[in-house]
């Protein structure tokens, strides 16, 4: 989920042709590579998943193509990301400052951005040369071949970082942001001293102090997560500094989040194929007739995309332009619908394939198809619980110039949507039964969804595929920028002895399982208005899921809650980025909604309740 974007900052000044010329053609040709890569991931795992399950002859190097592929991909979509304004930050309180103020805050979160990758660009070049004395088992090539994408990716980021400086921002405005910036460097290196002397007080000054000033003031929060990282490694430890970019691309490497751009991908290409649309204008000639009904229409509408997509910003943006003029229409207020799109991202994050779901099976080991399993009833019960809010807000809804569907047009309705209804369970029973990985199966899915819409819908708008996939790396190159640096992170924290201080206080709890629950619950939900669900998973999930075994908590029952909880976190105002993004795909002003999603937030925690007290409803049907 991506969160309000690093725009402009009010005042700037775009002259400079040259400067913008010059930023164009380059972003042009970093977006035609990151595109391209997208599109050559899709082809080399569907190779591998034909040439295994058709020619029963397996690619050996397809997955260490796929994996090579797959970190340019990721370092490439981050400097798409960064010239376009994409990485996901928190401006909740960067928006409550006079707009005389805003421009520093943007100008300081760019030069903050460009601090961080001064500071990894020497590192990130040392490693990639040390991993060109390793040949690839499969390709037999040297690794620097893939190590190379983040001195590459770091570099072009930096540049872009700068291009925007000079092009979009007032010049003292720049002085200003930079001054303050270099300052604050200069007196954390100056401070060396005092920091090796605080020992695990460290731990306070800057995975406490320097992220969480960086996240409120607006800077990314995969920079944000660096600065405090390096800061720790580079000030209060001797380790070496390209430690850090390891565990940076260790985090961005799993080749099971290559499934994170091909389902953003899937999820963009069943709004363009109009199966999105047939889907929720089946349901609404289903139950349009009865009160509240569009309503009902929209939760069910976002259970089904959800499993067919793994982003809740294109889940949102497939399913809100298809049913809010007509909810407009019969009375809904703006603010009612805003908050139900809301609500209804935060019940569905635990719906397969979930992004946040495959972030979890890739740091903490769990079974993905034992995950995509457990989370299609803990969703199911939160549907519930806001169905049953809609059912007495809209008591008192007029249908008198509403008409009833004819059961006849709903069947055609039915038929039309069958191709679209068919590929959630499609996606499952590849997973489960083990046809294709979490990774492979959306291969799959895109392939299906081509075909539904070329030959099914006959929508498929050509012109849109190019811009589709520069958006896809783009988000993903955001997401696993913080995954990476989140990793780095958590890697830090566990060398500092955090991960066992932190075992020895959540076992220590009173009331066992239950109050550790209890407590997990409150602190994702924080998190998750904070961090957003990746980055806390990343950073979190592997000190927590062994507490969480040792305490005889089914790992797949614990993940629920988890995922259930920062839902809650994210998608709630005034902090939840998910919740300002719904706010701007429904184009709503964010205060309207406050006060309605109030009661639904209330619904989801009511049943977030009840998943974490009835271990059944995660683990029942594995």
């Amino acid at each position: 989920m991506s969160g309000p974007a690093l725009g402009l900052a009010a005042g700037a000044r775009v002259d400079a042709p040259r400067l913008a010329a010059i930023e164009r053609r380059l972003g042009m040709l970093v977006d035609i590579a990151a595109g391209g890569l997208v599109l050559a991931d899709v082809a080399v795992l569907l190779a591998g998943v034909l040439a295994r399950f058709v020619f029963h002859s397996p690619l050996v190097w397809s997955d260490e193509l796929a994996s090579i592929l797959f970190i340019w991909l990721a370092m490439l979509g981050a400097v798409v990301a960064l010239r376009r304004g994409e990485h996901m930050r928190m401006t909740a309180l960067v928006s409550m400052q006079p707009p005389s103020r805003r421009p520093l805050f943007e100008a300081l979160a760019l030069c903050a951005s460009l601090a961080f990758l001064a500071m990894v660009a020497w590192p990130a070049w040392e490693y990639a040369s040390e991993e060109r004395f390793i040949t690839t088992p499969a390709l037999n090539i040297s690794n620097a071949w893939r190590a190379a994408a983040l001195p590459v990716g770091v570099g072009l980021m930096g540049l872009f970082a700068v291009l925007r400086l000079l092009r979009d921002v007032e010049w003292r405005i720049t002085a200003k942001a930079v001054a303050i910036v270099v300052t604050l460097v200069v007196a954390f290196t100056l401070g060396r001293s005092v920091f090796q002397e605080l020992g695990r007080l460290n731990l306070l000054v800057f995975f406490v102090g320097v992220v969480l000033a960086g996240v409120l003031a607006g800077i990314p929060i995969a920079f944000s997560f660096g600065l405090g990282t390096f800061g720790y490694l580079a000030l209060a430890t001797d380790t070496a500094l390209p430690v850090i970019v390891g565990r940076m691309d260790e985090g961005m490497s799993h080749l099971i989040l290559l499934a994170v751009p091909l389902f953003v991908f899937l999820g963009l290409l069943i709004e363009m194929t109009g199966m999105a649309k047939a889907m929720v204008a089946f349901l609404a000639g289903l139950l349009g007739h009865v009160k509240g009904g569009l309503s009902y229409v929209l939760v069910g509408a976002m259970y089904l995309v959800s499993g067919i997509s793994g982003s809740k910003a294109a889940d949102m943006a497939a399913v809100a332009p298809a049913l809010f003029p007509e909810m407009k229409q019969r009375g809904a207020s703006e603010g009612e619908l805003v908050a139900l799109l809301a609500a209804t991202g935060a019940q569905t994050e635990t719906v397969p394939p979930s992004l946040v779901l495959i972030t979890i099976g890739s740091v903490t080991g769990v079974s993905i198809a034992a995950l995509f399993t457990g989370g299609l009833l803990p969703a199911v019960v939160l549907g519930l619980m806001l169905c049953v809010v809609v059912y007495f807000r809209c008591r008192g809804e007029d249908l008198r110039d509403v008409v009833r569907t004819p059961w006849r047009e709903v069947g055609r309705l039915a038929v039309i949507a069958l191709p679209a209804l068919a590929l959630p369970f499609v996606i499952r029973a590849a997973v489960v039964e083990g046809v294709a990985t979490a990774t492979e199966v959306s291969t799959i899915g895109i392939v299906y969804a081509g075909v539904a819409g070329l030959v099914v819908y006959r929508q498929f708008d050509w012109k849109r595929l190019g811009p589709m996939l520069v958006a896809t790396a783009s988000l993903s190159g955001a997401i696993l920028l913080i995954i990476g640096t989140a990793t780095a992170m958590a890697w830090g924290l566990t060398q500092s002895g955090f991960s066992r201080l932190l075992a020895e206080a959540m076992t220590g709890l009173p009331g066992g399982a239950p109050m550790f629950l209890a407590v997990s619950l409150v602190i994702f939900v924080v998190l998750g208005s904070v961090l957003e669900g990746i980055p806390a998973i990343v950073l979190f999930g592997p000190l927590l899921f062994p507490i969480a075994r040792q305490l005889g908590i089914h790992e797949v029952h614990y993940a629920m809650v988890v995922v259930l909880s920062m839902g809650l976190g994210l998608f709630a105002p005034p902090l939840g980025v998910g919740y300002y993004a719904a706010c701007a795909i429904g184009r709503v002003h964010p205060d309207a909604g406050i006060r309605p999603i109030a009661g639904y937030m209330v619904a989801l925690l009511v049943g977030t309740i009840a998943v974490a007290a009835i271990p059944w409803l995660s683990i029942g049907f594995l």
